[in-house]
Parts: structure tokens; sequence; C-alpha cells
């Protein structure tokens, strides 16, 4: 799964890619810094993996992953390919989600594309983009589908509904808030809009207001623009992130704890961005390894065993579960077994988050 990384130049895109990926992605004071789209594979952080680690001493520790995308800055009139647009919009259709990345500072020292910030003029401007692209789609698509209508009567229901949606879009919504019927989900999701795809945005600060609380009255328009929108929001210092990513685990720690935060803004912002897919993960462990295996909410025990072989979904008997927190509480799997609390699943059983699985088959 890929989350695009999106935003105005200078907003702090390449910055929080380096501290996501610690990739070394360029990031410099001017626009289209980064004209080819970098790439980050980075681990879902998983507390209870770290225990199952404890736990069994495997040989091999290998966490959920999941892809970043540092994408170009985009301008007005991308959509009618100015700047790197085209190009820009490409890159973000090849992606589950984005990452929108709006600055909420204020720096005599940084520039900013249109001279002053204003959060919600930047993110309206990237997403006035994805608009006009999506537009563009549709108003294809439904020019194809009138002239295949006249030798096929039975496009009259998707040409109403691609009319439907080209009213809705022009009336200035995003792609997402449009009500799909289950009977016109297929169809919806066969379209490539980039407005339909699911945003958080970064709520990129300074690191004094990060050292003053994390809040700043940019912070409260971008918040309230995202219930708006019906997205997240998650507040970073991509500079101090950046600065802390190559930190021991027990340095980060300490450090954050100096500034009274739990988690890191990147730590929030890969969990937001795992869930925001609709991801969840169940795990193994043993000996050899302790492993998160990544699903999609909904998959039934057979699918998410072929996710390790496809001979364990072939030959699917049985799924042996016990639910993380059970095994952590009362300490060993022996202990889980002695007190019947490892339950025995059939075909239909619906994985759930942290789950705890050992897969009986037989090819």
């Amino acid at each position: 799964m890929k989350l695009g990384i999106v935003g105005l130049p200078n907003v702090g895109k390449s910055t929080l890619f380096n501290a996501i990926s610690n990739a070394g992605a360029q990031a410099a004071n001017y626009p289209f810094c980064t004209i080819e789209p970098n790439v980050g594979t980075v681990a879902v952080p998983d507390d209870r993996l770290d225990w199952l680690a404890e736990y069994y001493k495997p040989k091999k520790y290998t966490p959920a992953t999941i892809e970043f995308v540092d994408i170009a800055g985009l301008v007005r009139g991308a959509s009618k390919g100015e700047g790197l647009g085209n190009k820009f919009l490409e890159n973000i259709r090849q992606c589950d989600a984005i990452i929108h990345v709006v600055r909420c500072f204020d720096s005599t020292e940084i520039i900013h594309v249109d001279g002053n910030v204003d959060p919600v003029r930047d993110i309206e401007t990237v997403n006035y983009e994805l608009l006009l692209s999506d537009i563009e789609i549709l108003s294809r698509r439904i020019e194809k589908t009138s002239k295949a209508m006249k030798g096929d009567k039975t496009l009259a229901a998707e040409y109403d509904f691609l009319d439907r949606l080209n009213s809705f879009l022009n009336e200035g919504n995003n792609a997402r808030a449009f009500e799909v019927s289950d009977s016109e989900k297929a169809l919806f999701s066969d379209i490539p809009l980039l407005s339909a795809k699911p945003v958080i945005y970064a709520a990129n600060i300074s690191e004094d207001d990060l050292m003053n609380g994390g809040e700043n009255a940019y912070v409260d328009k971008v918040r309230e623009y995202a219930a708006r929108d019906g997205s997240g929001v998650v507040v970073i210092c991509a500079k101090t992130e950046e600065e802390i990513a190559s930190f021991e685990p027990d340095e980060k720690k300490a450090f954050l704890e100096d500034l009274g935060i739990h988690t890191s803004g990147l730590e929030q912002l890969i969990q937001e961005g795992y869930s925001l897919l609709g991801l969840i993960s169940f795990l193994t462990g043993g000996a050899d390894e302790v492993r998160a295996w990544t699903i999609t909410k909904g998959t039934k025990a057979p699918q998410a065993a072929g996710k390790i072989h496809s001979d364990f979904e072939r030959g699917f008997i049985r799924a042996e579960i016990v639910p993380f927190e059970t095994l952590k509480e009362l300490g060993s799997m022996q202990a889980c077994k002695e007190k019947g609390l490892v339950r025995s699943e059939g075909k239909d059983y619906v994985m759930k988050d942290g789950d705890v699985t050992l897969f009986r088959f037989n090819v």
C-alpha cells in the first residue's frame, strides 16, 4: 500500500519524507526540488510485535510495512500541465491515499510560493487541482459512455451515475464525499479519481510551537477544514522529526518525554496511514520469526493464510487463534491453552487486529 506525500512547494514534504524513511531525499528552499518521486518503505510501529519478540527470542523480526512516496510540489494550473503538474497528478494516481502536508509556521528564511502562509488557501489550491483533473477524466468517461449507449441501452444506469457524480464534482465537492450505493461501488472504484482518495492533513509546525504544546492558530484552521472534509489531522514538526530519525530508541523516547510527548508525529502518521487504508495486522510467532501480516479489515481466515503462502489458503483446515491481549495477560501460549483460550476457527472466521495465529493446512 502506498501513501503519497503531497502539498505545495516548500511546505516540508521532503523533510518529512527524510524523517519517515531516513532515505536522505534532497530538501531545498526552492520549488520542484523533488522531480522524480522518492519511495520509502517503513515499519508500522507495533508494541505487540515487540512483546512477541521478547517472548519467542526469534531469529527474525518482521513488522508490517507501508510505502510513502514523496511527490513533487504542486502549483496552480497543475491540472493543465503547469509546473510539473501532469507528472505530479499521475504519481498521486498510483497511490492508495494522500498525506497532505500543510505549512503551519511562519519563517522569513523559507519562501512560500504564494508569499505568505495561509493553510486553508494552500489546502484548497491542491484540492482544486485534483478536482479539476477528476472533472476532466470524468467528462471523457461520460463522452465515451454516451457514444456507447447508442448501441447498448444497458449503459443508461452507468451514464446516469456518471452524470450525477459529474454534477457533484462541479459543485466543488470531493469525490470521497459522494454517496455510492452497493451496486455502484465497482463502477466508482473503476474511475481513477484523485479526490476520491482518503486524506490525512499533516500540519507542519515550527520547533518553537512543538516546544509549546504543538498547537497554533494555523493548526486550528487545518482542523476546522479537515472536520468539514471528513479527513484526519496529525500535527508534526518535520524538522524535529528529521533530526531525531537517527536517534536510538531510548534516546528518542527520552527526547519526546522531555517535550511531554508519548509518541512522535511520525509514529502517529504511520499508524494513521495504516488505519486510513482500512488495514489491520494478524501476528505469527515462533523461534524462527515473529511477524505482523497486513490484511484489510473483513478478511477471512483462509485468505489471511494465503498472505503467508498460497498453499496455506488452498489446503486450509483451521486457524488456531488467541487474541494478543489474552496472550500478554496470561504470559504464555501454554497458559492460554490450559485455560481453553486458544480458539479453533474455520473458513468463515473474520480475522481481528492482533490475532496471534497458527494456521493448520493440508495440501
